[in-house]
C-alpha cells in the first residue's frame, strides 16, 4: 500500500508537521510505503501564479494517482486550515482524490477550532472525490512538545487519539486496497 503525506504548514518545524512524521513513522513501520511532501517542495510563485504545469505539482499529481491514500496535516489560522495548503489543493485536478482514504490532522492554537476539520478542510477533499475522508485527528498546540525534533512529544490522550486514527486508516487503506485490486482484475478479464 502506498500513502502521500502532506504537510500543509507554511513553516517548518511545526506541530502539525510533527504530528504528521509520527504518523509516517507508524505507517512505516507496519509496511506502509509514505511519499512525503510538504508546502516547501513548490515554488511559491507556482502555488501564488496557479503554475498548473509545475513540475513538482505534475508529480504531486502523478503520484497521488497511484496512492491508495493522503494523510494531510495543517494548522488552523483564523478558523480555517492554511491558505497556502488551499492554494495547493486548488491546483489540483477535480477527481485527484478518486478512491482514495484520507486521514485529516489538524493543529491549533485553542480547542475553540475543533470543527476546522468538519466545516473547511473537509468539503475541500470532499470536492476533489475522495472515496473516504476519515474523522481526523484534532490537537491543541499545548498537547504537542518538543515539535522542533522528531519524535515529538505527545500528551498521552493526544497519542491514544493518535494511534486509534491511524489504526482506522490503516484498516480503510486496506479494505481500499482490496477493491482496487479486484476492480483491477475485472478489467483485465474483460480486456
Amino acid at each position: 500500500m502506498k500513502v502521500i503525506s502532506l504537510a500543509g504548514s507554511p513553516r517548518q518545524p511545526s506541530r502539525s508537521s510533527a504530528l504528521l512524521a509520527l504518523g509516517h513513522a507508524w505507517l512505516n513501520a507496519r509496511g506502509v510505503e509514505v511519499v512525503s511532501y510538504s508546502l516547501q517542495d513548490f515554488a511559491a510563485e507556482d502555488l501564488l501564479f496557479a503554475n498548473f504545469n509545475s513540475p513538482q505539482l505534475k508529480e504531486l499529481i502523478a503520484q497521488l494517482e497511484t496512492a491508495d491514500g493522503l494523510l494531510i496535516a495543517t494548522p488552523v489560522y483564523k478558523a480555517s486550515f492554511s491558505g497556502a495548503l488551499k492554494t495547493l489543493l486548488d491546483l489540483l485536478p477535480e477527481r485527484a482524490l478518486e478512491h482514495k482514504v484520507v486521514l485529516p490532522i489538524v493543529t491549533a492554537g485553542s480547542t475553540g477550532h475543533m470543527l476546522a476539520i468538519d466545516y473547511a478542510l473537509k468539503p475541500v477533499l470532499n470536492a476533489l472525490k475522495a472515496q473516504e475522508v476519515l474523522y481526523g485527528v484534532f490537537a491543541d498546540d499545548k498537547l504537542v512538545g518538543q515539535y522542533q525534533h522528531f519524535p515529538a512529544e505527545l500528551e498521552e490522550g493526544l497519542q491514544a487519539r493518535l494511534d486509534d486514527s491511524l489504526e482506522t486508516f490503516l484498516a480503510a487503506l486496506g479494505h481500499r486496497h482490496s477493491l482496487a485490486l479486484a476492480r483491477a482484475k475485472r478489467q483485465h478479464a474483460h480486456a
